[in-house]
């Protein structure tokens, strides 16, 4: 009897905190759909920001209200990161001016936009690279084969 509640009140607490963490349909289909037209807004409209280097747009958090909107981008052949998204702290009005003439029969609120990098393919490298270098020597009991 003892172990069906605690296993009852872990649930509870588990899907408690996976209940806050996570956005709603709702929130997940709107970050798509600002995802989707701020790639064609950076492409079409405002590539003169970024010159040569490719800019990808690998996520869009929306706040629960939907009137803000965290994009997370991604850099590749950037000379200068914090250039460019200082330059899209700038044009942060203007962005979100054409964000609104593309969404604007679709959302009530036009969200405000905060860049932020997204780091997770150079941590990736660095880690993998930490695991390269990494020399682990073969233990003496187990035969090399059944590891």
């Amino acid at each position: 009897m003892i172990p069906i509640i605690i296993l009852k009140f872990v649930g509870f607490l588990s899907r408690k905190r996976i209940g806050a963490i996570m956005e709603s349909k709702r929130q997940q289909k709107f970050g798509r759909q600002i995802q989707k037209d701020l790639s064609d807004i950076f492409q079409k409209e405002f590539k003169e920001i970024f010159g040569k280097a490719m800019v990808t747009i690998t996520d869009v958090k929306m706040s629960p209200d939907l009137s803000a909107a965290r994009c997370y981008l991604s850099f590749l052949l950037a000379d200068d990161v914090d250039q460019i998204m200082d330059e899209l702290d700038v044009r942060n009005k203007a962005i979100r001016n054409a964000l609104a003439i593309r969404i604007r029969k679709q959302a009530r609120i036009i969200p405000h936009l905060a860049f932020y990098l997204d780091d997770t393919a150079a941590y990736a490298a660095k880690i993998e690279a930490l695991f390269e270098g990494l020399v682990i020597p073969p233990s003496d009991g187990i035969p090399s084969e059944e590891l």
